[in-house]
């Protein structure tokens, strides 16, 4: 014989079920756009460092248009949208845009301009000084220095505007590991730079030296 409280324990478990199936879905979609976001971001950042601005923007606006399918997510089951997995993809779609912004030298987007939440946009900006390390070493290794000094003061402006956040890791995803981690990068490409620079600097010094000197006939 059923229970009293069949019919009530019935509705509860019904409305449950469909909470978490809208959930177990949003989920399930959040995850499939992640990892293509996070590809997207990938291959743009690698195109960037080739110079291939306009593929790094086509596969930045793909990744963006993916991430604009997880607005109704961010509604409806918030809970899934500042999941670890989306905000990674919401840092990746950051470091990106910024990368491509500042090796371009174009105008560096704010997370209201990618739609994006402070922690993720500032975790991947963190990231955006070990892309910008690699852009100067690769320089470097090609014996051109026109922007190698900018992208210097690029990465200390970043570094001293994330060491100011200063709030606990659950409220900042993380900020504070990815700004310790920076701090070691950009000392070592300060160094690696300035090193540099003095060998070109004795270079130029030679090569004037050498000539300057009067030429000793036979």
């Amino acid at each position: 014989m059923p229970s009293p409280y069949s019919d009530q324990l019935s509705k509860i478990a019904a409305q449950a079920i469909e909470q978490l199936s809208s959930r177990h879905q949003a989920r399930e979609q959040a995850l499939a756009v992640s990892r293509e976001v996070i590809r997207f971001s990938a291959n743009a950042i690698r195109a960037v460092h080739r110079a291939e601005f306009d593929e790094a923007r086509r596969l930045i606006e793909e990744g963006g248009a993916r991430l604009k399918e997880t607005r109704p997510i961010r509604e409806n089951n918030p809970e899934i949208y500042y999941a670890g997995f989306l905000s990674d993809a919401r840092k990746e779609y950051t470091e990106a845009n910024v990368t491509l912004a500042v090796v371009s030298g174009g105008e560096i987007p704010s997370p209201q301009d990618l739609d994006v939440d402070p922690p993720a946009f500032l975790n991947g900006l963190a990231e955006v000084i070990g892309e910008l390390r690699r852009s100067i070493l690769d320089a470097l290794r090609h014996d051109a220095f026109d922007h190698c000094e900018e992208f210097m003061d690029v990465m200390d402006e970043i570094y001293g505007i994330l060491v100011t956040v200063d709030f606990p890791e659950g409220v900042t995803g993380g900020l504070r590991r990815s700004t310790d981690a920076m701090r070691g990068v950009l000392e070592r490409t300060r160094g690696d730079l300035t090193l540099a620079l003095r060998q070109r600097k004795l270079e130029l010094k030679l090569a004037e030296w050498e000539g300057s000197r009067p030429t000793v006939n036979p």
